[in-house]
């Protein structure tokens, strides 16, 4: 029997992006859907559900501020039944509201009539208008935040630049994490106010170093993201240089802690530049990088975790652990480690730390020296799931677990495999459970599995409390790590020798 596809547009609505991911998932997760997404009708969109063979006529028709909610399921009843519970979801209050909420305005213009105190615009709207609400934001005098991806490199250099001569701050594109004043946007966690700075390129580098230093005793003044391709030639570094002005004239900011994979050569030498001239102390930490003597202000962190411990003024960032007192040996024919993540920066800093211990990785996006997918015949194979080829038009695996079901259950059979390791991110933005969805899929491999082993990123404030999500992967049988490089160091352990 041939599946059904069936479309629904709705003119002129507009939902969150993360808010629509959840609600595909839903539908996604009912008897007899094979598939479904919930998209605004952009051009790009349009492309992914196509080829996720999910539209129809009528979603092909739908325009760019146009929602698509389609469906593909194993019969036209189900279909039906889907788009019914997707309609009541869409009518259902959101985020609070009542019918008798106040009015909230649809325009930058308007909102900014409202809360003129207002001095930051956060914009998540799809890549094809994201650019033109960022603009009109900047000429309203309002530093910004583009959540949003699929922004083209000229509009972002183009509105970083415009930002530069209006003194205006440009996070992102694609800025997953931002800490302003101890207030948490995006994907961030709950961390106490303290000295310490943070301009990072990596969302979830900024997650784990900024929890990290609070585990340590810590806090943070401010952490900026600026986007992953402000620190290539293309771009420049233009919203990293000005976030670094910008906390070097904060009297509350003591260290600035910069973090990135690797950037290109000229970006690099105006940062030193920045950190030489700077009264402040600087921690370094370029994911990849070889080492680098830089200045007497200035350290150089290899991982995230040092970052974290350099930033603290060598204090260690969590209790003290030892790997090997943790590690349980595993049998030569299951040596490989498989690492499924939910974190590019910690699936990188993983890679780093593996490299350095002599073996071989192979990944999605491999630092340099690392082998790529499709050369797994002797190397460990750690992979970024919040990839862009496993995230079209289904939910990052920070929002939705599940996506690492999949992978996760196929590490489970693979009889090549005696370690997985994993990382669980909490914070605002993420999923309300992610341990307890991880403890489910664990217990239904059963006892006869291989090691698993993880990092949870968060702190006892985030909603989803530290201590409770370690709970409940330790009642499963997970061994928990104090941070991400003391995972993949517990990894490296069990591979050795009795």
């Amino acid at each position: 029997m041939s599946a059904s596809i069936l479309n629904r547009v709705r003119r002129g609505f507009y939902l969150d992006s993360v808010a629509l991911m959840r609600l595909s998932r839903t539908l996604a997760s009912r008897e007899g859907i094979e598939e479904a997404a919930l998209m605004m009708g952009t051009p790009a969109n349009k492309r992914i559900m196509a080829d996720a063979r999910l539209l129809d006529a009528a979603g092909d028709a739908a325009g760019g501020g146009d929602l698509v909610i389609a469906i593909r399921a194993v019969d036209p009843k189900s279909a039906e039944a889907a788009l019914a519970e997707a309609e009541n979801l869409l009518r259902q209050p959101r985020g609070g509201e009542t019918e008798t909420a106040a009015w909230r305005p649809r325009t930058i213009r308007a909102a900014v009539h409202i809360a003129s105190e207002s001095n930051l615009a956060l914009i998540s709207v799809p890549g094809d208008f994201a650019a033109a609400e960022a603009r009109k934001a900047l000429r309203r005098g309002l530093h910004v935040m583009i959540f949003s991806d699929n922004v083209s490199v000229a509009d972002e250099k183009e509105l970083k630049e415009e930002a530069r001569d209006l003194g205006l701050l440009v996070m992102g594109p694609d800025c997953g994490t931002a800490i302003v004043g101890g207030v948490p946007l995006a994907f961030a966690n709950r961390i106490p106010q303290g000295d310490i700075g943070i301009v990072g390129a990596s969302g979830t580098g900024i997650q784990e170093v900024s929890c990290l230093i609070a585990a340590g005793g810590g806090g943070i003044s401010h952490a900026l993201g600026v986007g992953g391709r402000d620190l290539t030639d293309k771009i420049g570094g233009i919203t990293t240089l000005m976030a670094i002005d910008a906390l070097e004239s904060d009297p509350a900011t003591r260290h600035v802690v910069v973090i990135s994979k690797p950037p290109a050569a000229a970006v690099v030498a105006k940062i030193v530049d920045k950190m030489k001239a700077s009264k402040k102390s600087f921690t370094l930490c370029f994911i990849g990088a070889e080492s680098m003597a830089i200045s007497r202000n200035t350290a150089f962190a290899p991982t995230l975790k040092a970052a974290a411990e350099l930033a603290l003024g060598g204090k260690p960032s969590a209790r003290r652990f030892d790997p090997t007192a943790r590690a349980t040996r595993v049998p030569r024919e299951r040596r490989r480690v498989r690492g499924l993540f939910a974190g590019g920066t910690l699936c990188a800093e993983a890679q780093i730390i593996f490299a350095a211990a002599g073996e071989k990785v192979v990944s999605n996006a491999p630092i340099p020296g690392a082998g790529r997918l499709g050369d797994e015949s002797d190397g460990h194979v750690l992979v970024d799931l919040g990839d862009d080829a496993y995230t079209k038009g289904r939910p990052h695996p920070m929002i939705e677990p599940a996506v690492r079901d999949g992978p996760l259950m196929n590490a489970f059979n693979d009889p090549t495999t005696g370690v997985i390791l994993l990382d669980v991110v909490l914070g605002y933005g993420a999923h309300g459970d992610p341990a307890g969805h991880l403890a489910d899929v664990v217990a239904r491999a059963g006892v006869l599995r291989p090691i698993v082993i993880a990092s949870v990123t968060g702190t006892e404030s985030d909603p989803q409390r530290r201590s409770a999500q370690v709970a409940k992967l330790e009642s499963a049988g997970v061994q928990v790590a104090p941070s991400n490089a003391d995972a993949a160091a517990v990894a490296l352990a069990c591979l050795e020798p009795d």
